[in-house]
């Protein structure tokens, strides 16, 4: 579905004024509206969401994982009138000692996964990781399913993102992916039998 471009800058008003079964987001006053996601997507980030709550959302120091983080699965985040919904998002709990009440985030996370699809591939590697970039957040993920890969960036001093891992050559079954790299992924957990 395209960007719908309007007159005037659109608001947070518009957003609530959408149907259930679409995603809307605001970027630079502009109005994103994206179906809701396909089963490759949805597939994705379930096992995504799954893999890493059962090790990381948790206190620090369990017995059943490294723990210290928050991954909420879209969680609408407000940056300075922009306002993003990516598929999932991490916050250490130093950072975020608890999720908030409401359905606003206005802490900048430490990590975001997008899962790119067709219709949001360009607003995924340009709009929104320019937008990650100036919030300061650390670690973004770009997971496409049809091309059942994982590609880990991390921003760097001059604010610019450098991809400093690549997943998507065999074997994808134990892959060490930063931050989350204490544990092992299956990364063909993730997509849809080929």
């Amino acid at each position: 579905m395209a960007a719908k471009r309007a007159e005037k800058p659109a608001t947070y008003d518009d957003l609530l004024k959408l149907p259930e079964n679409v995603i809307g987001e605001l970027m630079g006053g502009e109005l994103i509206v994206s179906p809701r996601p396909a089963g490759p997507h949805t597939l994705a980030g379930s096992t995504i969401g799954g893999d890493l709550n059962s090790s990381f959302s948790r206190p620090p120091g369990g017995p059943h994982g490294p723990g210290g983080w928050w991954i909420l699965f879209e969680p609408e985040l407000h940056f300075h009138g922009d306002i993003l919904v990516p598929d999932l998002a991490g916050w250490r709990r130093e950072r975020m000692p608890r999720v908030p009440e409401g359905h606003a985030f206005e802490l900048a996370p430490d990590w975001v996964c997008e899962i790119i699809s067709p219709s949001s591939v360009r607003r995924d590697r340009g709009r929104k990781l320019d937008i990650y970039s100036r919030e300061l957040v650390p670690w973004v993920w770009l997971v496409d399913p049809a091309a059942r890969t994982l590609e880990v960036f991390r921003r760097d001093d001059d604010a610019a993102w450098k991809l400093v891992q690549s997943f998507g050559e065999e074997p994808v079954n134990a892959v060490r992916a930063q931050p989350f790299d204490a544990i092992e992924l299956d990364l063909t957990r993730w997509f849809p039998e080929p």
